[in-house]
């Protein structure tokens, strides 16, 4: 089990069919190197050498975001665009004054994290944004608040209490009708989070955290991507514009007596489909196969994978499906909004590449598997390549 599984940690299955959406989950000591996902000198790189504008990096304190110009300042470039340059001395007076500090979307920005989303993405197939948390005082961030999604929290350093609040309102959205009830005055447990803790939530649990153990605290949060009934209904919709009853203009005009023949048609076609067994299935399986989430270019190689079988490429989503063709002669396989109706004599080939996920594997290896050619294998793969699948990764000379 690789220290960095989060899904073996949390528990995999037994997680899936008792925990998740459900109630909270804390895993102490599960991660032996967290450090491994990030470090405070990874922190300190980003901030040095990325221009992040608020709202990706911020200071927040009380539930509110402090101005960008108490701890930045502008610089014109020659060209007269503005950026703001961090400027650490305010940085470190505001974060002694007790401010939080917050880098949005981590994983796009170090590979480490990257890869651990990837492995969520997998498993959960959803998307996952990964973002950074650092605290060194007893004066909370963001206050008592709820996550419009799911997370899972790892403790990377130092030490941070969480006190949970529980939910008020079932699966609230961030577009809703309702906001959810005040949460209790009392919290229902808290926890304090050590360095190698994991900590899942489901969304809508009101929370509140602070670094109050006297020690400052790094954690990263994984934010879980809702797919929700109103969301497959407004799939579903789209999906049912085959039928002419869904384009037709609706009978605005028309007697009370013919909108409800026009009104039972349209029922008719709706309960019909949603009664087919595999409706959650083949939606899922939409949103798997147009997941672009980790895109990545393959410089210099821009027309195709070298014919070397000591190249090393992976999949640039998680989300991958490999499948029976239609015809149930050959294989069907969807990434990033594309699809591949291959030879069977291709499936061992794109089998390993799901498998390898998040890491990368050699051109050779997936020739051997697959019993072809390197050649053959690099054809492919350069296919995969220019529909945005593929990636080449660790080949620098």
């Amino acid at each position: 089990m690789s220290p960095l599984n989060l899904a073996a940690h949390l528990g995999q299955d037994e997680f899936l069919a008792q925990v998740f959406h459900r109630h909270h989950r804390h895993v102490p000591a599960a991660l032996p190197n967290p450090s491994d996902l990030i470090t405070w000198d990874d922190v300190n790189t980003l901030l040095a050498t990325h221009r992040l504008e608020p709202p990706r990096f911020r200071l927040s304190a009380d539930g509110e975001m402090l101005p960008a110009h108490r701890y930045t300042a502008p610089v014109t470039t020659r060209r007269h665009t503005v950026w703001q340059r961090l400027h650490s001395a305010e940085l470190h007076a505001r974060l002694t004054d007790g401010a939080s500090l917050v880098i949005d979307a981590v994983d796009e920005l170090h590979p480490p994290v990257a890869r651990a989303a990837m492995e969520l993405e997998q498993w959960l197939r959803t998307g996952v944004q990964t973002n950074l948390y650092a605290s060194w005082t007893a004066r909370e961030g963001f206050g008592v608040h709820w996550d419009d999604h799911d997370v899972v929290v790892t403790q990377i350093d130092g030490v941070k209490r969480w006190k949970l609040y529980g939910p008020t309102r079932t699966a609230p959205m961030y577009k809703d009708t309702n906001e959810p009830e005040p949460p209790p005055e009392e919290p229902v447990t808290e926890l304090v989070l050590h360095a190698g803790d994991v900590l899942y939530l489901p969304r809508g649990w009101w929370h509140s955290v602070a670094a109050s153990e006297g020690e400052h605290s790094l954690h990263l949060t994984f934010g879980i991507q809702t797919t929700t009934g109103a969301q497959l209904l407004s799939w579903l919709a789209d999906d049912l514009r085959r039928h002419d009853v869904l384009r037709e203009d609706l009978p605005v005009h028309a007697t009370t007596a013919q909108q409800a023949v026009y009104l039972e048609l349209l029922r008719k076609q709706v309960v019909a489909a949603l009664e087919a067994p595999d409706l959650i299935g083949r939606y899922s399986a939409t949103l798997d196969g147009s997941d672009l989430t980790r895109l990545r270019p393959s410089l210099p190689h821009i027309t195709g994978v070298p014919v070397d079988p000591n190249v090393r490429v992976r999949l640039t989503t998680a989300r991958a499906r490999v499948e029976p063709a239609a015809d149930g002669d050959g294989v069907l396989f969807r990434a990033c909004d594309n699809e591949w109706e291959m030879a069977a004599e291709a499936l061992p080939l794109l089998q390993l590449l799901v498998s390898a996920v998040p890491g990368t594997v050699s051109l050779g290896d997936l020739a051997a598997t697959s019993r072809i050619s390197v050649a053959d294998a690099a054809a492919v793969v350069s296919e995969l390549m220019r529909g945005q699948a593929i990636t080449l990764e660790g080949n620098e000379r």
